[in-house]
C-alpha cells in the first residue's frame, strides 16, 4: 500500500487506552475556529505588506500589473490552502507537508523534507521575521541614523526568547498571543485602507492612469515579482501543522481557510492601493519602508503608529511561524525521523517543549551568525519545491485512492493549477537566472542521505544518545506521547 501506516501508536485520535483504561499523554485540541483564523490571517501579514509592494513594482513596471500580482499571489494560496484541506481531511495529522509526504510517498523524501526544514527553512524564517521586528522596534531610539546590529540582533534575539517561553508554557497563551496581535495588526491594516479611500476620495488618483503603460512581459521578472508577493502570503499552510491540535478539524480547517486567506487578500490589495493613492510609483520605488512613507506623508505627527504597527504585526506573525514550525520537528521525530527527545511533551504544561526548545536554539544561532540572507533570499524556491511535491501527492489520491474517506474535496483542477505554479516558481529562476546559491540549497537537501541510512533506516542509535536522552528528559520534565499520563 502505498499510504504508509503509522509505526507508532497515535497519541492523539484516542485520549483513552481501551484496553488498559488508562489516559494517554498528548496535546491538547486547544485551536477553534477563531484561533484558527488567526493562526493562519496572523502569520501570513508580518513585515511582508509593508515592505515587499515597492519590489513587485519594480519588478512589474508599472501599478495596474503589480495589483494583478498580488490578486494572482492571492488566489494561488486560496488554492493551494483549499488542496491542503482535503489533505488534511484524509490524513487527520499534525506536520503538514511532512506527514503528506511521508503517508503518500514514503519515508525517505519525507526525512529530507524534515531535514531541510527543521534545521534550515523554519529558522530561517523565524529569524528573518524577528530581525524585521528588532529593526522596527528599536528604530525610534535612533532617529536619523541606522539601528546598531548589536542592539538589532540583541531584540530579535530577546523577541525569540519570549516566543520560546510562551509557548512552552501553554497552547491556550500562544493562542491568545496570536489573536491579539492578529487583532492589533488588522486595526493597522485597516487604518492604511481607510486613508487610501479618504485620498481616493479627493481624487488622488494619479498612479492608475495609464495603468498599464510600461508593463514588464519577461519571464523570469514575473517569477520573482511573485516571489515576492508570495512571501507576504507565506502561512497559508500553517494550520496543516497543528491538525490534531484543532477542535473538530474536518469542520475547523476549510473554514478557517475560506475565511482567513480572502480576508487577507482583500486588505492585501486594499492596502497596495492606498499606497499608490498617496505616493507617486516613483515615489514609492524609492522609498526604504513603504508603510512608513506612507505615515509620513498621510498621519503626519501620527506617523509613528506605522512603525508600532509594522513591529507588532512581525512580532504576531513570528510567533505563528515558532508555534508552527515546532511541531514539524515534534511530529518528525515522533515518526522517528529526529533523535527522540525532541517528540516528547512537558508532563504538566503538556507542549512539545524540547522541539520548540530546538527551534528556538537554531533560529538563535542564524540570528548569531548573521548568514542567513541569503538562504531566505530562496526560501521560496525551497517552499515551492516541497508544496510542488505534496501537491502531486494529493493528486495521486485523488486519481488512484478515491474511495479514502474525506469530508471535504476539492475539484481536481484547482490543484493541477498549484502544480503548475509551483513548477513555474521552481524552474524560472533556475532558467531565467541561474545562481550558484541554488545549487547549494539542492547540495544541502541532498546531504540528508548521509543521516538517513545509518540512523533512519538502519536504526543505528550509539548508546551515549540514549543517557542524554534521559538526562535531558529528567531536566526538561518530559515524556513520551504515548506514555501513560497516570
Amino acid at each position: 500500500s502505498t499510504m504508509r501506516e503509522r509505526k507508532t501508536t497515535d497519541p492523539f485520535h484516542s485520549s483513552t487506552d481501551l484496553n488498559e483504561g488508562k489516559e494517554k499523554l498528548r496535546l491538547k485540541q486547544e485551536v477553534g475556529l477563531i484561533s484558527g483564523v488567526s493562526l493562519i490571517a496572523g502569520t501570513m501579514i508580518g513585515s511582508g505588506i509593508f515592505m515587499s509592494p515597492e519590489w513587485v513594482l519594480h519588478h512589474m513596471g508599472n501599478p495596474a500589473s503589480s495589483l494583478l500580482i498580488w490578486a494572482a499571489c492571492g488566489l494561488l494560496a486560496m488554492f493551494g490552502a483549499l488542496s491542503y484541506a482535503e489533505l488534511g481531511t484524509i490524513i487527520k495529522e499534525s506536520g503538514g507537508e511532512y506527514i503528506y509526504i511521508l503517508r503518500i510517498f514514503g519515508s525517505f523524501p519525507a526525512f529530507l523534507f524534515a531535514y531541510t526544514s527543521v534545521i534550515l527553512v523554519r529558522p530561517a524564517g523565524l529569524a528573518a521575521v524577528c530581525l524585521s521586528f528588532a529593526e522596527y522596534a528599536i528604530a525610534p531610539f535612533y532617529p536619523g541614523c541606522s539601528s546598531p546590529q548589536v542592539a538589532v540582533k540583541c531584540t530579535a534575539a530577546a523577541c525569540i526568547l519570549s516566543l520560546t517561553i510562551i509557548n512552552c508554557l501553554n497552547v491556550r497563551l500562544a493562542t491568545s498571543v496570536m489573536n491579539i496581535f492578529t487583532a492589533a495588526k488588522l486595526l493597522a491594516l485597516l487604518v492604511i485602507v481607510v486613508g487610501g479611500l479618504v485620498l481616493l476620495a479627493k481624487g488622488q488618483t494619479q498612479s492608475f492612469q495609464n495603468g498599464f503603460q510600461g508593463t514588464t512581459a519577461g519571464i523570469g521578472a514575473v517569477g520573482v515579482a511573485f516571489y515576492q508577493g508570495l512571501w507576504s502570503y507565506d502561512g497559508w499552510n500553517n494550520l496543516n501543522y497543528v491538525t490534531e491540535e484543532l477542535k473538530k478539524p474536518e469542520v475547523t480547517l476549510p473554514r478557517a481557510l475560506m475565511i482567513a486567506i480572502p480576508l487577507v487578500t482583500c486588505l492585501y490589495l486594499l492596502v497596495n492601493v492606498s499606497y499608490l493613492a498617496a505616493m507617486t510609483p516613483a515615489e514609492l520605488l524609492s522609498s526604504g519602508a513603504v508603510a512608513v512613507t506612507w505615515g509620513d506623508k498621510v498621519l503626519g505627527s501620527w506617523a509613528w503608529l506605522i512603525s508600532l504597527s509594522v513591529a507588532l504585526s512581525t512580532f504576531g506573525s513570528s510567533n505563528g511561524t515558532f508555534f508552527s514550525g515546532g511541531r514539524v520537528c515534534y511530529i518528525a521525530a515522533r515518526e522517528g525521523h529526529m533523535p527522540d527527545i525532541l517528540s516528547m511533551a512537558h508532563v504538566r504544561c503538556l507542549t512539545p517543549s524540547p522541539a520548540l526548545l530546538f527551534t528556538s536554539a537554531m533560529s538563535l544561532i542564524m540570528i548569531i551568525s548573521g548568514s542567513f540572507s541569503t538562504i531566505v533570499n530562496f526560501f521560496s524556491f525551497m517552499a515551492w519545491l516541497f508544496y510542488g511535491m505534496t501537491i502531486s501527492g494529493l493528486l495521486y489520491l485523488k486519481i488512484k485512492k478515491p474511495e479514502l474517506p474525506r469530508s471535504y474535496k476539492v475539484p481536481i483542477i484547482i490543484p493541477i493549477i498549484v502544480l503548475m505554479a509551483a513548477v513555474y516558481l521552481v524552474l524560472a529562476p533556475i532558467i531565467d537566472q541561474p545562481q550558484i546559491e541554488i545549487l547549494y540549497i539542492v547540495l544541502f537537501i541532498f546531504s540528508g542521505i548521509i543521516f538517513y541510512f545509518p540512523l533512519v533506516r538502519f536504526k543505528y542509535h550509539p548508546r551515549f544518545l540514549q543517557r542524554v536522552t534521559l538526562h535531558l528528559q529528567l531536566l526538561l520534565e518530559v515524556a513520551p506521547t504515548t506514555k501513560d499520563a497516570n
